[in-house]
């Protein structure tokens, strides 16, 4: 199974879960910071204070990829690093992504730079966050100042990273920062997500350099319902619709979904006040190609009583639940369903008309260190399953340009703490000891190759 010439294989980190060092080089708080310090909010009660400390130990992590044979790094910058109040920039904290990028620059290493993957500065988030229409004007300004001085190394740009858990897990379920427990603040908040994301292309665009390509990541759950009655096709049309058609079609320039507009109207109405003239014409600003993450898809019935909340707290589903997983799952309890991944491809291949990178796919696992290694099976068929998927969709037709593993590194999992261990490298949080896992190379051989081989 060969892959496209020039296909792009590689890992992904976060800076939130992998940095630490989050008093240093001026840094200021992010609504993480904040969050985790709330009792209950995380956990066992942790942090990102250390993480992997990634800040201090990147050439090290760069020389694990690059030595595996990968040969792209997707990072992201910590907005509260180089702009601590949101607003004010620091050299300090741009000087640490300078050293980042000439380190992956001469590993060989093509840097996938993403601007937010939720590390809010707190400053903002105390004069509104994502609710108020200004943080996504803000968002802009800070997009154009990391591309003043990062633009002349880094091709690959990503705005935001899944919008969706920004929005809805932040200020919808408050499961994850800043912890706002309110459906229509979470719609407003994702708008604004959005608008930020078109305000800051067409900021990187006006400034791009030749070679350069521009990009959004979103996550994406294929809806699954467990039948074929009318009252389930509309459990799965609701579920689409508010998980990954409100997200999609907006980018794709056909506006907010009728549908989905119609059932979160009960909410309270700010969001509809808050899409703006010419809002929808911004977010819809031409990309290079789309960032896909998958991780599971949802299986959905209907409820009985259609006006009532089901166990999936997101924005619109009344009369909606999600069940659990069948078949095998990850250590996180998500569904492993390679298969949906193709047929996901697919749909947003034919639907958007963009080339397409998997901008995060990968399971976390119980993982132990014998003898110094990490024999890690079931994510070594996870991502082969899974890489299997992505070349039967790209043998339909689908425009896959790249794979990039979630993550390099085990991490800071959100509101998990670090109960969860995703990375192709194992990290003793005690000692920061790395350890390359058997999927690791697994993947290594794969890049090299640029194919799945016997």
């Amino acid at each position: 199974m060969t892959f496209p010439t020039g296909f792009l294989w590689g890992a992904a980190t976060a800076s939130y879960q992998v940095e630490g060092a989050v008093a240093e080089g001026g840094r200021g708080p992010s609504v993480w910071d904040t969050f985790a310090a709330r009792p209950g909010a995380v956990l066992d009660g942790a942090s990102g204070e250390v993480a992997c400390d990634h800040y201090h130990r990147f050439p090290e992590d760069i020389g694990l990829l690059a030595d595996l044979g990968l040969g792209a790094y997707r990072f992201s910058v910590a907005w509260p690093r180089v702009m601590p109040d949101g607003r004010t920039p620091s050299s300090a904290g741009l000087a640490f992504y300078d050293r980042l990028v000439d380190e992956l620059l001469r590993r060989d290493v093509v840097p996938v730079l993403t601007l937010y993957h939720w590390d809010l500065p707190q400053a903002l988030e105390d004069a509104g966050g994502w609710p108020a229409r200004d943080t996504a004007y803000r968002f802009a300004d800070y997009a154009a100042h990391v591309h003043d001085a990062l633009g002349d190394r880094v091709e690959q740009w990503t705005t935001i990273n899944e919008p969706f858990c920004a929005a809805f897990l932040g200020y919808g379920s408050g499961v994850h920062a800043p912890g706002v427990q309110d459906y229509d603040t979470a719609l407003v908040a994702a708008h604004h997500l959005l608008l930020g994301h078109g305000l800051a292309t067409r900021a990187l665009t006006s400034a791009a350099r030749p070679g350069q390509e521009f990009s959004l990541a979103l996550n994406f759950a294929p809806a699954l319902p467990d039948g074929t009655s009318p009252a389930h096709l509309e459990a799965a049309r609701k579920f689409d619709g508010i998980h990954n058609r409100f997200f999609l079609d907006p980018v794709l320039g056909r506006g907010y979904p009728e549908d989905v507009v119609a059932d979160v109207a009960h909410h309270g109405g700010r969001f509809a006040a808050s899409v703006l003239d010419g809002d929808t014409d911004t977010i819809a600003a031409a990309i290079d190609w789309l960032g896909v993450n998958y991780y599971a898809p949802a299986r959905v019935t209907p409820l009985e009583d259609l006006s009532v909340h089901g166990n999936c707290p997101l924005p619109g589903l009344r009369g909606v639940d999600v069940l659990p997983a069948v078949g095998p799952v990850t250590g996180f309890g998500w569904e492993q369903a390679p298969e949906v991944f193709t047929s996901l491809l697919g749909w947003i291949s034919s639907r958007s008309g963009l080339p397409l990178v998997v901008a995060e796919n990968g399971a976390s696992f119980v993982d132990k260190v014998v003898s110094g290694r990490v024999h890690d099976a079931a994510r070594v068929n996870y991502l082969l399953e899974h890489i299997r998927a992505v070349h039967e969709a790209i043998r339909l037709g689908a425009d896959v340009r790249g794979y990039f593993a979630w993550s390099l590194l085990d991490n800071f999992e959100w509101a998990m703490g670090y109960s969860q261990r995703f990375g192709l490298v194992h990290v003793d949080f005690d000692t920061q000891v790395r350890t390359v896992k058997d999927s690791g190379r697994f993947l290594g051989r794969v890049a090299k190759a640029n194919a799945l081989t016997d």
